[in-house]
């Protein structure tokens, strides 16, 4: 039997969280083997920003950080539990991607 990998992202850690829990409920509710979620390292995206625009004054700059928040899921294929996973609502924020593996 093949095997369906779901890959999330986003910055937002409780939107991945709620996503995650709510494709666990569709796999205990089908019954499908499910393993996962799987933390994947987060991916740090850092910017330093000079303050003064044109140069003049002291040297001191901005630090902004946005961290991207990776899960990952193997689910068994089962077309019922794939058509309920697709039916989830999705935030703009949330990345997915879907994939059949053998």
């Amino acid at each position: 039997m093949g095997k369906a990998r779901i890959s999330l992202a986003s910055p937002n850690i409780k939107k991945l969280n709620e996503i995650c829990s709510r494709i666990k409920e569709i796999s205990e509710k089908t019954g499908v083997s499910m393993s996962g979620p799987i933390p994947i390292p987060n991916k740090d995206l850092k910017v330093q920003v000079r303050k003064s625009p044109g140069g003049d004054g002291k040297a001191s700059y901005d630090r902004y950080e946005m961290r991207i928040h990776k899960r990952l899921i193997d689910l068994g294929v089962d077309e019922r539990a794939l058509r309920l996973i697709m039916r989830v609502h999705i935030p703009e924020e949330v990345n997915i991607s879907v994939e059949m593996m053998d």
